[in-house]
């Protein structure tokens, strides 16, 4: 057994511990039984039984090991989230949610405020906690402006459809404040390397945002700011009933499976220009972590893009196990900082699961298309086999998610990706000159306008009421067996396509 398949079979054992306390809740004297056992059997088989080992045990020794390890992982996996519940419930000001009086406390912003068209929310560090304020429209506050709060704190909020307090656990955040008093204490900012270089980052996409207000008018200027910036907040209700409805809705947000598709269609229109695939993949890998940085650096496209970048990897070297492996390795590390991420990021979920449908879905799209159409529409095929296959690995998790399904999602994303890495570019390029020159960032958004233009028809053609089916009270039954019929077909499918004279 070699290493890296004892790599694998480790994360693989701690992130089932983290999906098995995430669902289950093990009592923690059972994991500590287990644990022990797990203990002795390992010592067992590295300084005991020297003489009297059963023959099974001694053919069988390392690969007993590995499997002596694997349960010691999912111990530690199980572990990892108990110790993370454990600093939710003792959180200094979690302790205080929903006590009967308000409380004062001075705190910092320590994100970008999430600023809608009535009110802006904040995310404030007092101490050791994390704080999400919601404040009114004005005045205004800034990334590291230090503010006074004087208020309920709350814990977050559960309802019906949605567990809001889920949703914001996995950002650390355990306590919500609804329109409080704020004062500004100070908006002089103290600065570390990373502070400043993020305070600029966010700076310079203000600015660039404002470019675009000004060359273009609703509901252009919010469909591009989603689509260049991944900011959607300011986009009208029905714009966004209708991306959702068209299936198109991940090209304006930072979700995991927009940015893997992205990374993907920017590596095929790469090969197109005639670059090599090892060229390519440095130009693609560079270019979304420019994209990355310039939308804000938020923490669900750096997720993305880590993932997107091993999807890409496979892509290059041919090699999906490996690929694969290295893959799960990312998200093992990623689960050991924050294990909320498995059972409450949605965007986790769909880039982790984009990223293995395009590693091991689309070379049988690819191959199933070569046989229909042989090579004929080769450029529209790829665009076709790389949505689609991120779209049947992540199908189950949006419904589960959402509970609908966009029907005509296939072919709006055909009508519509091919066109938005230029969108994308051009609409960086409007936002850099407009902001420099209003006159040449006119010039420049008149392309761009027709872009736009071609995305909203298309939204409206086919926002229709059978466009969506709504698909209410999706167990997590229908969602275990779709995965595991998926599972089961690539592994028929492999093993039928591996050469006969090789012996498999």
């Amino acid at each position: 057994m070699t290493s890296s398949r004892v790599l694998f079979y480790f994360c693989i054992s701690f992130i089932i511990g983290i999906f098995l306390q995430s669902i289950i809740k093990i009592p923690q004297m059972f994991v500590w039984g287990i644990l022990f056992l797990d203990m002795v059997t390992i010592l067992g088989f590295l300084i005991g039984f020297n003489g009297g080992r059963p023959s099974f045990i001694k053919a069988y020794k390392n690969e007993l090991l590995v499997y002596g390890f694997c349960v010691l992982f999912l111990v530690m996996g199980i572990m990892r989230v108990q110790i993370s519940e454990f600093t939710v419930v003792h959180a200094s000001l979690s302790k205080l949610n929903d006590a009967p009086g308000a409380i004062t406390f001075i705190g910092t912003v320590t994100a970008e405020p999430d600023i809608r068209d009535t009110n802006q929310k904040l995310r404030v560090r007092v101490g050791d906690s994390l704080v999400l304020v919601t404040l009114g429209r004005y005045p205004e506050y800034h990334y590291l402006d230090t503010i006074q709060i004087t208020g309920k704190l709350k814990t977050p909020v559960i309802f019906n459809t949605f567990n809001y307090k889920n949703y914001v656990m996995k950002d650390g955040i355990y306590s919500v404040m609804d329109f409080p008093k704020a004062e500004l204490v100070s908006s002089k900012h103290h600065y570390n390397l990373l502070t400043f270089s993020y305070e600029k980052i966010l700076w310079l996409k203000s600015i660039l945002m404002q470019s675009i207000d000004m060359n273009f008018s609703p509901p252009h200027n919010t469909i591009l700011q989603g689509v260049v910036f991944g900011n959607d907040k300011n986009m009208a209700k029905n714009i966004k009933d209708k991306f959702n409805t068209t299936g198109l809705s991940h090209l304006t947000a930072v979700s995991g499976s927009n940015i893997v598709i992205v990374i993907s269609v920017v590596m095929f229109f790469l090969l197109g220009l005639g670059l090599w695939r090892g060229q390519a993949f440095y130009v693609a890998v560079i270019f979304i972590w420019l994209y990355i940085v310039m939308i804000g650096f938020p923490a669900s496209g750096a997720r993305a893009g880590i993932m997107g970048c091993i999807a890409l990897l496979a892509q290059k070297l041919g090699r999906q196990h490996a690929s694969s492996r290295v893959l799960i390795l990312a998200a093992s590390l990623m689960l050991l900082q924050n294990p909320f991420l498995l059972p409450y990021d949605v965007s986790f979920q769909l880039s982790f699961l984009a990223s293995l449908g395009i590693m091991y879905v689309k070379p049988f799209i690819d191959m199933l298309f070569q046989i229909i159409v042989k090579d004929t529409f080769k450029s529209v095929i790829d665009i076709i086999s790389i949505t689609f296959s991120a779209q049947v690995s992540t199908l189950p998790i949006i419904i589960y998610n959402f509970g609908s399904v966009s029907l005509v999602s296939p072919i709006t994303n055909l009508l519509v990706l091919p066109m938005i890495p230029l969108l994308t570019v051009l609409g960086f390029l409007v936002s850099v000159v407009g902001a420099v020159s209003s006159i040449l960032g006119f010039v420049l958004s008149l392309p761009c306008w027709f872009l736009l233009l071609y995305l909203v028809k298309i939204l409206d053609i086919f926002s229709q009421p059978w466009a969506s089916k709504t698909i209410p009270n999706f167990s997590w039954i229908w969602l275990a067996v779709y995965y595991l019929i998926l599972l089961v077909s690539l592994t028929l499918l492999q093993k039928y396509q591996k050469p006969r004279f090789l012996g498999y």
